[in-house]
Formats: C-alpha cells, sequence, structure tokens
C-alpha cells in the first residue's frame, strides 16, 4: 500500500511540474498589434516591465533604454506592456504610446499592446507572472506601474522587482551579468 501510495504521489508530482506553462508559451500583441510568439526570445533574460506614460515613474524609460543598449542582443531583451491600471496613467492608444515613447524617451525595445496587469481582464502572461500555482516559483501582485519581473534564459521566472527600484539598480544589474 506505501508503495502504490508514493507511485501515486511521484505521479501527481511530476504531472503538476509538466503541467507548468513557461514564459515561451505565451503568444502577445506588439504595440503595432502584430502577434509576438515570447518563444522567440529563448536563450535570452528577459526584463517584463508594465509601463505607463504620466506616472511619477515614466522618466524609468530612459533607464530602461540605457539598461537596453548596453546589454540588448543575444542574452539579453526588455519588453514593456504599456496598462491602464493604476489612477488611469496610461490613457493613450498604442499609436499614440508608442509616439510618447520614441519621441520622449528614444525607446527602442520592444513595446507590446496595451493590456490589463490586474482586476477581472487580467492578461494570461500576467496572471501567469502573478501566481505561483501558473509559473511554480511565487505568487505576486503588480502594485505600480515599472513593477519589473525577471525571466531567466529557460523561460522561468526567477524574481519580482519592486516598481520604485530604478532599472539600472545593482540586483537587475547583477542579475543581466550573471
Amino acid at each position: 500500500m506505501k508503495k502504490l501510495t508514493l507511485i501515486f504521489s511521484l505521479i501527481l508530482i511530476s504531472s503538476i511540474a509538466f503541467s507548468q506553462q513557461s514564459f515561451y508559451d505565451f503568444k502577445v500583441k506588439d504595440i503595432e498589434g502584430n502577434d509576438f510568439d515570447l518563444s522567440s526570445l529563448k536563450g535570452k533574460k528577459v526584463l517584463v516591465v508594465n509601463t505607463a506614460s504620466k506616472c511619477g515613474l515614466t522618466p524609468q524609460y530612459t533607464q530602461l533604454q540605457s539598461l537596453f543598449e548596453t546589454y540588448g542582443g543575444e542574452k539579453f531583451t526588455i519588453i514593456g506592456f504599456p496598462a491602464n491600471n493604476f489612477m488611469k496613467q496610461e490613457p493613450g492608444t498604442n499609436k499614440e504610446i508608442s509616439e510618447f515613447c520614441l519621441k520622449n524617451y528614444g525607446v527602442t525595445f520592444k513595446m507590446m499592446s496595451k493590456i490589463s496587469v490586474k482586476g477581472d481582464d487580467m492578461d494570461p502572461l500576467y496572471q501567469w507572472l502573478t501566481s505561483k500555482s501558473k509559473n511554480g516559483v511565487m505568487d505576486s501582485d503588480v502594485k505600480w506601474n515599472f513593477q519589473k519581473y525577471l525571466i531567466d534564459e529557460n523561460g522561468k521566472l526567477v524574481d519580482v522587482v519592486d516598481p520604485k527600484v530604478k532599472p539600472d539598480d545593482d540586483k537587475i544589474l547583477s542579475w543581466i551579468k550573471k
């Protein structure tokens, strides 16, 4: 009986482990409305950040762009997800957001279509990012604009970084360089 219970437990545990999605299982829309398969980022560390144009943290676009210019390439990238969840600080259309980012901050890292990062209409990617039962690592709440999620080269969630922590903080830099 003990053997049977052990075998059943191992099967259950392995089925849960194999059912875990990875970051690469998602498809999103880029800011132009084109399909973007996150599996195209395999082998890269990815910094995922929810953004807003009318937020006190909006100047973080400067550090994000600098980080991308310094480290972006074969091993690291940044993707931004505009979201209007916090005090309606991202009211623009995708076109307006894209123009704002380029004109004011010279953003060249990949920006995605505006999504919801919390609430009943939360995007499936953010459901994965914030739920341990889906990502296998940790639960988190998106606290505000410019919260950062660190994804490793294998599509696994590594950590979440508070919105007020700047993109060029040592915690993020050491993770990129590691």
